[in-house]
Parts: C-alpha cells; sequence; structure tokens
C-alpha cells in the first residue's frame, strides 16, 4: 500500500499541488496565529517605568467590587475603573510620616521606601500595594498596553477562524474533485481486483501522506512568519512596542495536527465517493455527470443553510444590536456559505442553461457548463467564499459606521460640531448654545447576578444639551436631566421613568441614587446613559455642539484646541469607512486569507480539469474549430462559473446585509445599507483573472 501511495503521490504531483500549498499555507498562518496569540497571553518581563526606585508601589483602586446574589450565594464582582482612584490625602500624610515616599507621577500612586508587609499592615484595603513586577501596573501606558493586547488577541483569533474555516473548504473541494476525475482509475483498480475499502484507505493514505509533508513546511513557514507578524503589529501601533513572538511550542503542535486533520476530513467524503466506483466506470463513463449531489450532501447542505438562517433570524429576535458586531458578520455567514456551496450543484445547471449565448461558441459554453457540473461547482465554490466575505465584512461595517453617522446627525440641533481630546471650555457668545460633553462611566448592579459598566456621556450644561439634542426618547423627557437624574437607554434592567437606580460613578464612588428622567432607544449603541457633570469625576469635554451666534461662535470654538466642522461635514466624516485599526486590518487580513486561498484552489481545479480534456479538444479541432475558438470556450467556461459563484456571493450577501438592516430598523437606528461594489468587484476581478489564466494556458498547450 505504502509503495502504491508514494507513487500515485509521485505520478500525480501537479493534482495534489493546490491542496498542499493551500494546507501549508494554513497550517503556517494558524502556527503563526498561534505564536501571535500565546504572546497575547504571556507579556515578557519588564521592568516599571514610573517607579523604578521604589521597592513598593502604593496606588489607588482600579476596580469596583460589589457583593452580589448569584443564586443561593452572595459573591464579590469586580469592575475596572476608568483610571485609578487617587491615593487618599490622611493615607499619603500617613506613608510620608513613616517613610520616604516618592509621588512624582500623580496622586494615582506613590513610591515607598519600605518594608511591603509594613506598607499593607498601614494600607489595610484602603489602596492597593504593588511590588515586584507588578509595580507595572502604575505605568501610565499599563492599561493602554493591556487594551492593545485585547485588540490583538481579537485579531488573530478572527483570523485563525477564518484561516481554519477557508482551508477546510479548499482542500475538502480540492480532494472532491480530484476523486471525480479519477473515476477511470478507480474503475480498473476495481476490475483488477481491488475492493471498495482498499480504494477509501489508498486515498486516506494520499491524505495523511499529504497532510504530514504539508504542515511541517507550514510549520517551518509559521517559525519564519510569526516575527514579520509581530514587527508589522508593532508598526502599525497595533500592538506595543515590546510584543515580540516565540517561545512556547504548543502553536505548533496545534497546527500541524489540525492541518493533518483537515487533510483527513477532506478526504474522508471524497473517499466514500470513490469506494462506491464500480468496476465498469472504467468502460462507461460518460462525460455529463449524473449524480452531481449525494444525500448526505443534499442534507448536509441544507442543515447548514437552515441553520444559518435560523441563527441570523433568531439573533434579530431575540438581540439585533448583536447583528452590529463584527464577530457576528464575521461568523454568521460562514454557515451560510458552506451551506449554498454544497447545494450549489442544483443551481448550476439551471443558471447555465438560462444563458442566451450567441455562436457555436456561447452554445457550447453554455452546453459544456450544464453538463460539466462537478467543474463549474468546484470553480464557483472558492469564488462564493470570496466575494460573501468580501461583501458581508466591508459591507456590514460600513453599513454600521454609516447608520452611526446618520443617527449622529439626526440627534443633534447644532450647526457646528467641535471634536478633539480634552477641549478647552468655551462661553457661549450673545446668541448661541454651546453644549459641551464627555466620555464617563457608571456602574450598575444588573439584578442578582452582575455589575454593568457603561459608556455614559457626561453633560457640562443640561438646558443646552437639551436644546440641541434630538434623541430618539422611547419615554420621559431629556429637559428634566440634572444633578440628581439620569438619561437610560433600553438595555438598562430599570428603565421606567420615576424610578431610582443606584449608580456608581467612574472613579468607583457610591452609589448614589438617581431617579430616571428619560428612557432612549438603544439605537447603535450610542444612545446614553447621560448624566451632568457633578456624576462624572474626572471627565473631560471631548465634544462640543453649538448653534447661532454666527463667526463669533466659531471664533469662540476655534479657542476650544478641538477640530471645528458644520454638523454636516462631522456627519460625513463619521459616516466615513473608518473603525479601529484593529478592525480594519481584521477585515483585510480576512479578505486577503480568503482571496488566496481562492486562487489557489481555482488555479489547481482549473488546471487539473483542462489537463484531462485533451480528447474532447482534439474532438473539436477535428470538427473544424480553430485554437482560438477553443480557447474561447475553455475561458468562457471557466469566467461563467466565477460569476455562477459571484452570484451566490452576492446572495449571501444579501442575505446579512438584509438582516443588518431588520436589526437597525428594530434598533430604531437609520438603515443605511452599503454594499462594497468596488471590494466585491475587486474580488471578483481577481478570481476571473485567475481561473482564465488557469484554464488558458493547458489549454494552449493541449491544442498545439
Amino acid at each position: 500500500m505504502l509503495t502504491v501511495v508514494l507513487s500515485g503521490l509521485r505520478a500525480r504531483w501537479a493534482s495534489f499541488l493546490g491542496g498542499f500549498l493551500a494546507l501549508a499555507l494554513g497550517v503556517g498562518l494558524l502556527a503563526t496565529m498561534g505564536l501571535g496569540l500565546s504572546a497575547t497571553f504571556h507579556a515578557p518581563e519588564r521592568s516599571p517605568q514610573r517607579f523604578t526606585s521604589s521597592p513598593v508601589v502604593v496606588q489607588g483602586q482600579d476596580r469596583l467590587t460589589l457583593d452580589v446574589r448569584r443564586g443561593p450565594e452572595t459573591v464579590s464582582v469586580a469592575q475596572r475603573l476608568d483610571r485609578p482612584q487617587p491615593v487618599d490625602n490622611n493615607l499619603l500624610h500617613e506613608l510620608g510620616a513613616r517613610w520616604a515616599v516618592t509621588s512624582s507621577g500623580g496622586p494615582d500612586a506613590v513610591g515607598v521606601d519600605a518594608p511591603a508587609a509594613e506598607v499593607r499592615a498601614l494600607v489595610g484595603d484602603r489602596a492597593q500595594v504593588l511590588t515586584g513586577d507588578e509595580r507595572r501596573r502604575a505605568d501610565p501606558g499599563h492599561d493602554r498596553d493591556a487594551d492593545a493586547l485585547v485588540g490583538v488577541n481579537a485579531l488573530l483569533g478572527t483570523s485563525g477562524g477564518v484561516t481554519a474555516f477557508v482551508s477546510v473548504f479548499v482542500v475538502a473541494s480540492t480532494f472532491a474533485f480530484a476523486v471525480a476525475l479519477r473515476r477511470r482509475e478507480f474503475g480498473l483498480l476495481r476490475t483488477a481486483g481491488a475492493t471498495p475499502g482498499q480504494i477509501r484507505r489508498l486515498l486516506l493514505a494520499e491524505a495523511a501522506a499529504l497532510g504530514v509533508l504539508a504542515s511541517a513546511t507550514g510549520c517551518a513557514l509559521g517559525a519564519a512568519g510569526a516575527p514579520l507578524l509581530a514587527r508589522t503589529l508593532v508598526d502599525g501601533g497595533l500592538a506595543p512596542e515590546w510584543f515580540t513572538v516565540g517561545g512556547p511550542a504548543w502553536p505548533f503542535h496545534a497546527a500541524f495536527w489540525t492541518g493533518v486533520t483537515v487533510a483527513l476530513a477532506g478526504a474522508v467524503a471524497a473517499s466514500r465517493r470513490a469506494g462506491k466506483v464500480g468496476p465498469t466506470a472504467a468502460l462507461r463513463e460518460a462525460d455529463v455527470d449524473t449524480d452531481t449531489l449525494p444525500l448526505g450532501r443534499a442534507l448536509l447542505g441544507t442543515g447548514l443553510l437552515l441553520a444559518g438562517l435560523g441563527l441570523l433570524v433568531w439573533t434579530y429576535a431575540t438581540d439585533p444590536s448583536a447583528l452590529l458586531k463584527r464577530k457576528t458578520y464575521t461568523t454568521l455567514p460562514m454557515l451560510l456559505i458552506t451551506g449554498i456551496a454544497l447545494l450549489s450543484p442544483l443551481l448550476v445547471r439551471p443558471t447555465a442553461r438560462l444563458l442566451r449565448l450567441r455562436g457555436a461558441v456561447g452554445t457550447l459554453v453554455r452546453e459544456n457548463s450544464a453538463a460539466s457540473v462537478r467543474r463549474t461547482a468546484a470553480v464557483a465554490a472558492p469564488v462564493l467564499v470570496t466575494v460573501a466575505l468580501a461583501g458581508t465584512l466591508f459591507g456590514s461595517a460600513t453599513s454600521v459606521t454609516r447608520a452611526k453617522g446618520a443617527e449622529g446627525r439626526e440627534q443633534t440641533a447644532a450647526e457646528y460640531v467641535v471634536t478633539g481630546q480634552a477641549l478647552e471650555p468655551v462661553a457661549a457668545p450673545a446668541g448661541a448654545v454651546v453644549s459641551p460633553t464627555g466620555p464617563t462611566s457608571v456602574f450598575v448592579r444588573d439584578g442578582d447576578a452582575a455589575v454593568v459598566k457603561y459608556g455614559a456621556r457626561a453633560v457640562a450644561d443640561p438646558a443646552a444639551f437639551a436644546e440641541l439634542a434630538r434623541l430618539p426618547v422611547v419615554a420621559g423627557d431629556p429637559r428634566d436631566l440634572d444633578d440628581r437624574s439620569i438619561v437610560v437607554n433600553e438595555e438598562f434592567e430599570r428603565r421606567r421613568v420615576g424610578e431610582t437606580v443606584e449608580v456608581w460613578r467612574a472613579d468607583g464612588t457610591g452609589p448614589v441614587r438617581l431617579r430616571v428622567a428619560a428612557v432612549l432607544a438603544l439605537g447603535t449603541g450610542d444612545n446614553g446613559p447621560y448624566v451632568t457633570r457633578a456624576n462624572a469625576p474626572g471627565s473631560v469635554p471631548d465634544r462640543i455642539d453649538a448653534r447661532g451666534g454666527g463667526t463669533a461662535t466659531v471664533r469662540a470654538l476655534e479657542a476650544s484646541g478641538g477640530t471645528v466642522r458644520t454638523a454636516d461635514a462631522w456627519a460625513d466624516a463619521e459616516r466615513a469607512p473608518s473603525g479601529s485599526p484593529q478592525a480594519r486590518l481584521g477585515m483585510v487580513l480576512v479578505l486577503g486569507i480568503a482571496l488566496v486561498y481562492t486562487v489557489i484552489g481555482l488555479a489547481n481545479t482549473l488546471l487539473m480539469a483542462t489537463s484531462v480534456r485533451g480528447g474532447e479538444l482534439a474532438s473539436l479541432r477535428l470538427a473544424g474549430a480553430t485554437r482560438a475558438q477553443i480557447l474561447r470556450v475553455v475561458t468562457g467556461e471557466a469566467t461563467l462559473a466565477v460569476a455562477i459563484g459571484a452570484l451566490l456571493g452576492l446572495v449571501v450577501t444579501a442575505l446579512v446585509l438584509g438582516t443588518l438592516g431588520a436589526g437597525l430598523a428594530a434598533l430604531s437606528a437609520p438603515v443605511a445599507l452599503a454594499l462594497p461594489w468596488g471590494t466585491v468587484g475587486a474580488a471578483a476581478g481577481v478570481c476571473a483573472a485567475v481561473a482564465i489564466a488557469a484554464s488558458a494556458l493547458p489549454a494552449w498547450r493541449l491544442t498545439r
């Protein structure tokens, strides 16, 4: 058996090349992502920067801890504060009276030259006592680095998941099509006495050998690519400057065995089909595909399609705000893609028959595509993946961004909007209304199970805010907002006007009991809550809305130090496709992975398919067709298959974006759907160019 397997691999190396490259690339990417993920879990040892000479650091509390009921027990639940609390003045005096204290760096932390045990005994639970490597928590960039690592972790995790999905998809499709092309060979083996079990074991052995070789190659690629990934993330500002990869071996083990498993899983279904080939297949094999959609494939495809549709509907019905999240519109389309790809043979023949192409070339393109369903579906499948991911990822992200911009414009009656960090106070000129707001947080005990942190807005002038704001009010009146009240949204557990809710402020102080003045629709997620500056310690305005006052208002706003724009210009900037660097890089990385795999899958499938059509193309030459006509037939078939795949990808995109639009409407947010025609067209264009080249080159060689 081993001799037969190795001989087969050597003889048919060209047909295995595409699967080998796809699998090696997938394993390499998984190893690279795994090494990157490992680096986010285990930061390297670094010396403290802020208190290098102090053996002990006393820092204000950086978490709010509350006792809540969870079932029959009471447990402590913690939420991170926006910034560490200031160290109490009394505690500062006590520390200074006993030991040498270094307070350079601010009131939130001080360095103490004293034994740690004695400092802990004095401080108690009034602050945190940090020693050793924990002193880094007092560094100014500690929280920023931690947030960056969370973003890198999400980016690499999503990219790794897409890599695994697309690699399984392409490898399985490659094996299935390769088996379809070898039916005559299997018929001859059956005639020579081979049993169905031997045929299946032969294919699985080939897949195992291919998987081991490709996985080993992929691990080598991952070892070389991981440092490049780390450097790219650091240079792009996505990871801290100290971010490096390397060390643990588990990413290589995980990637290697995943690659072997993917190869075997991709060959299982194909081996079952190969085992059913009878001895007479070598004599009666026809060019027209039959039984292109076995019952098992039909059931699996239907189940995945229904599951994808069901999850979309369920998410819309239970939590429409989840449809706006990148995690949702990255993962949900995969079920739809797989389901439609499995059912694609049902769509190929009727779609091809609907075409009305002129002339002999057009007739041949239509009839050959309809007759060779497996070949057409194998070409359409990877195109479906790329177009669907391009449409759903970029379309959903752009739609959400536009909805946020449109919502922001609808919710302000201002003529001018100023944005920037730490804006200076602005005095309202005569006849003008100026409303500064800034970011803050509020903490609420949510039922008996959790403490929830809400990103809120701090209102400096409630009267001016009420005059300029056009909020989506469900109940109550935002004009009633004062130092003893709060404006909440529908996400709050207690959201009835007049009810009282206990709130802890951004610095952890509280609780304060605030009356619900108004309830807002949830929208895209930025609708409240709103509190006054009295309940937002440390908040600094980052936005100023203004109306009236003419040029005097503009001059006053310019003195704030921010960017002054008209409300329309500000809304247009908010609608621009932007987002965080992690989100943009993540979408580009996901689409790039899909496109690379599509190129490999298309090239491999069409090179294999066209290379075995020597007899068919020779018959066309004998019938009087010129080489140019034959090339037009072959490339026309490839182009038609790419068009079918693109059409199916647009169907997936329409389903996802349609559900997203319904979700925005349910959230009382503007529906501003956008299909990224440029991105989708570019992806489809690359697929078409590769398909044409991969089909034309072997056809040119065969018709010489």
